[in-house]
């Protein structure tokens, strides 16, 4: 596979063919100097739009109405001729004019209706359109046929650096094709599961087909399946066996647009997670203030800087999506702003390609959205370092693990992290990732034996002098219920539950919120420690992902700080600061990334704006090599290194926005 740049654009080029002469103002050299002034190496360009046109004289595809050249060719020659990739785009989910052509192509709901997102089926043609509507197509049938014929013509007619498909996963089909394959594989139509499960198998054949085709023509090219890098999607296969759709992937891609698709801390797990694969990562926001399809937005050039260096720092390559202006000519004030960014990513890039997260804290994925992501934020705003754990690898390498609250063990995991406490390994469990499948038994020995769920809504939390620091002496609110655990002999409690007097209903109900607790404790707790397992039976990221409150964070913190005192990077920031460390193998250094960015909620938009500096920011490491220096980058400024307890200390003089600091071996 072709190694994969630093230094890209998504270049969206979705067109309505009632926007006339389409493309008539590409000029290969005013092409050329937004590319150069964005000092950009790497741009995806499309081959065809959700609109269902092609960009090139296709024989199978239909052309757009009012594009009178070979525009794909003409980019791809810009580009090549001074150096930069150019993998080509082709829609698959999403295609109107096939939709509207061919309606048997499209993915049917089980009532026959056309599956769509943001569709009003009863609009007027002069109704307002919202935005993100499109219905979706299914690969199969005829419509399968020519995506692998175009495929196939693309990969003859022009030097292909990559493939790369858009929305390739949307919702179960029921259309006569689909019918069809079910009666044929022996699944039942009327089983939700069965359809889920026959649609997936479907998608997998379409990217198998794909790459079969590109890998005969260009074997080095790269090839990716937008929609399969979901974090928490649901793909189960038959006999409950995950179905892994990004293994068909050359490399994993991770599409965040933080302003509005969910913040700037959907990266950093999105990254960890998808480093277990083993593949590349490319991490892509957008030049735009909201999303795609924004003609005109911009961000300022110091936000996308800040995007750039969280992707360095969390071990991608930086992608920024553009959309080209219907008439082929580049905007150079988006690849001034652009290249602003990455002017200080090619100055630091050297120190993030090929380079892989170094962590000896495992955070288990649990695949509940709000249990990891929350319990995610928690390690990231107390600048806590860590992987997601692959249960296949040795667990050996982490000093301690953390289960983040949903059932989410089977036997054989269970039996793979009792062994790994066994041999001197720490876990903290909470909520109910100790529990089996069916939630009536724990699988982890934590201490206590399972009495069953809440008996309450919510309930209040005491610490214990062990858990204190930080927190208030009296009870604060769950704003979920712990699940019910007895002690067993010999357990420690951390932390005692007081529960309410009752649940608040309209028959009994006071105040205005909830109902106070009772006075006495409840015969469960809130916090145990047997040896080096602590369990917390509230599922703490769940109540952080919902609601924010410090209390649950700082009770977090206090319990892990119990048994995991020796992080590989530690620093002192504000919570709103990040830590990543990296290791380059080949190059034998570590490179720590500290980031400080709060960003604005205004609107439906996360800002970032303000980057204030940090002065004489603590920075310390703990790695299993001896290190020889530390330096910063970019410039190379030499750090005085104080070493104690098997620890290298460095105090970096300044942090705006991002600082990556170069430990040598």
């Amino acid at each position: 596979m072709l190694p994969i740049l630093a230094r890209q654009i998504h270049l969206d080029f979705h067109t309505s063919e009632h926007i006339p002469n389409v493309g008539s103002r590409f000029d290969k050299t005013q092409w050329q100097e937004a590319l150069k002034l964005g000092r950009v190496n790497w741009i995806n360009i499309f081959a065809k739009c959700h609109h269902g046109w092609s960009y090139y004289p296709s024989q199978v595809g239909a052309i757009h109405p009012t594009l009178g050249f070979d525009l794909l060719g003409a980019q791809i020659e810009a580009c090549h001729e001074i150096g930069v990739r150019a993998p080509i785009y082709y829609t698959v989910g999403w295609s109107v004019h096939d939709a509207e052509t061919h309606p048997e192509w499209c993915v049917r709901r089980a009532d026959g209706g056309i599956a769509a997102t943001n569709w009003d089926d009863n609009a007027k043609p002069e109704d307002r359109k919202p935005g993100g509507s499109w219905q979706f197509m299914c690969p199969s049938g005829g419509y399968l046929d020519m995506m692998l014929r175009q495929t196939e013509e693309i990969c003859q007619r022009y030097p292909t650096d990559g493939l790369w498909y858009d929305i390739t996963g949307g919702p179960p089909c029921y259309c006569e094709n689909c019918r069809r394959g079910m009666r044929d594989g022996g699944y039942d139509a009327a089983d939700f599961d069965a359809v889920f499960l026959y649609g997936t198998a479907k998608w997998k054949r379409f990217y198998a087909e794909c790459k079969k085709i590109l890998y005969r023509y260009h074997p080095e090219a790269t090839v990716y399946f937008n929609g399969t890098t979901v974090l928490h999607p649901d793909t189960r296969g038959r006999d409950n066996v995950r179905v892994r759709l990004f293994d068909d992937n050359s490399q994993q891609e991770l599409e965040d647009l933080p302003t509005t698709w969910g913040g700037y801390d959907k990266l950093p797990l999105r990254a960890k997670f998808f480093h277990t694969t083993g593949k590349k990562l490319i991490a892509m926001s957008g030049k735009f203030h909201t999303s795609w399809g924004e003609f005109g937005g911009f961000k300022h050039p110091d936000a996308l800087r800040f995007e750039a260096g969280s992707m360095l720092a969390f071990g991608a390559t930086c992608n920024f999506g553009d959309q080209l202006h219907p008439s082929g000519e580049m905007d150079l004030a988006t690849y001034a702003n652009i290249g602003q960014a990455f002017e200080y990513v090619e100055q630091i890039e050297e120190y993030g390609l090929d380079a892989v997260p170094a962590a000896n804290l495992g955070l288990w994925f649990s695949n509940s959205k709000a249990d990891d992501e929350g319990t995610a934020v928690m390690l990231l705003e107390t600048q806590t370092d860590f992987l997601v754990v692959d249960p296949a690898q040795d667990l050996a390498q982490y000093a301690a693990i953390i289960l983040p609250g949903a059932a989410c063990l089977n036997a054989d995991e269970a039996a793979k992290l009792n062994a790994y406490v066994a041999a001197g390994g720490s876990l903290l469990v909470l909520g109910e990732s100790a529990l089996d499948a069916d939630k009536t038994r724990f699988l982890l020995d934590v201490g206590a034996d399972y009495l069953g769920p809440a008996s309450y809504d919510d309930d209040f939390t005491v610490a214990g002098a062990a858990l204190l620091r930080g927190l208030p002496a009296s009870p604060f609110l769950n704003y979920e219920a712990a699940l019910r655990a007895q002690p067993q002999a010999g357990t420690e409690i951390l932390a005692t539950i007081q529960e309410p007097y009752f649940n608040r209903t309209y028959g009994r109900f006071c105040s205005h919120q909830n109902t106070p607790y009772q006075l006495q404790p409840a015969g469960h707790p809130a916090g145990l420690r047997k040896g080096r397992v602590i369990f917390l039976p509230h599922r703490l990221g769940k109540l952080y992902h919902a609601h924010g409150a410090r209390v649950h964070r700082d009770l977090f913190a206090n319990a892990l700080a119990l048994i995991y005192s020796r992080p590989m990077v530690e620093t002192s920031l504000p919570s709103a600061g990040r830590v990543s460390l990296m290791w380059q193998p080949e190059q034998g250094r570590y490179i720590a990334h500290l980031l400080y960015g709060a960003p604005l909620q205004r609107g439906r938009c996360l800002v970032i704006e303000d980057l204030p500096p940090l002065f004489d920011v603590p920075l310390t490491v703990r790695v299993p090599e001896a290190i020889t220096a530390a330096y910063l980058v970019p410039g190379r400024v030499a750090l005085p290194l104080a070493r104690e307890d098997g620890a290298v200390r460095v105090t970096v003089p300044r942090v705006q926005g991002h600082q990556a600091v170069v430990f040598e071996v």
